[in-house]
């Protein structure tokens, strides 16, 4: 589970209808489109939370909106609709009265709603810090009280959450990049669906590190790229492609994956010697 939470953990804490607003001043922006984006988008996430409510009406406590689309950084064709539900029971029978919601939400090419008691969230919350952490600070509210807003992450571990999970990615990317075919789009895969996981570890780590928190992908990735003295350009470049500013046939792959690979070396090792520092 950690590792689907984090990969949607991302952006900053801004109001979805912001959602189109471009980091950089200067950049085109397709209102039309994105504007029905976010109409089917909104269309999409009141159908949920209607076929939650009618499918537990009395266990259903709260429905919350998390990760890029709760941080203003969702892009059609890349980023999930992700939601966690807070139940007041979790036993076998109140899984299966969400089934049906949760069947058609996976349907929609979305992965399935995270499902807590409350006092679930309060017993996990010190090993799921950075999923957490994250929640807090970027999400958004369907249904429910913000229970949120109030919640405390423990952070005694989360230095060494961000520690192994930036060490896991590090080891998944090296034997994705070993298992794909060796060509140009399989490739060119691998960095789109690692991109915001690991976005989301350099942010972290950043924290962990005592610094603010950044407020974006590309601040995190600038931030990690000033520690380890590293080259961004081709995270920079994948998350063009992801954001729609940079057609992806226009990239080229194998140079882009090979400073990817090495940017991804260079801040792992960078922020495990800053860890064992402390």
């Amino acid at each position: 589970m950690v590792a689907a939470v984090v990969a949607a953990s991302e952006g900053s804490a801004v109001a979805l209808s912001a959602a189109a607003a471009p980091e950089e001043a200067g950049e085109p922006v397709f209102e039309p489109r994105l504007a029905g984006e976010r109409r089917a988008m909104e269309a999409k996430l009141a159908d949920l939370v209607n076929r939650l409510k009618a499918a537990a009406p009395d266990n259903l406590k709260a429905v919350v909106l998390y990760g890029s689309a709760a941080a203003g950084e969702f892009h059609q064709g890349h980023s999930d609709l992700n939601v966690l539900c807070l139940v007041g029971r979790a036993q076998s029978a109140d899984l299966e009265q969400l089934h049906a919601p949760a069947e058609w939400w996976v349907r929609q090419g979305h992965l399935p709603p995270l499902v807590f008691t409350f006092d679930e969230l309060l017993r996990s919350a010190d090993i799921f810090a950075i999923e957490l952490l994250d929640m807090k600070r970027q999400h958004r509210m369907l249904f429910g009280d913000d229970f949120l807003a109030t919640f405390e992450v423990p952070m005694r571990l989360h230095r060494l959450q961000v520690e192994r999970e930036l060490r896991a990615g590090w080891v998944r990317l090296r034997r994705a990049i070993l298992a794909a075919p060796s060509r140009e789009k399989a490739r060119l895969a691998i960095m789109l669906e690692s991109v915001s996981t690991f976005c989301a570890l350099f942010r972290h780590a950043i924290v962990a590190l005592g610094q603010p928190m950044p407020a974006s992908k590309r601040d995190a990735v600038a931030a990690v790229a000033s520690l380890a003295a590293a080259d961004p350009s081709a995270f920079h470049s994948v998350l063009d492609v992801r954001e729609g500013k940079r057609d992806k046939e226009l990239l080229a792959v194998e140079p882009t994956l090979r400073k990817y690979l090495e940017f991804v070396d260079a801040v792992t090792s960078d922020v495990d010697r800053r860890f064992e520092a402390l």
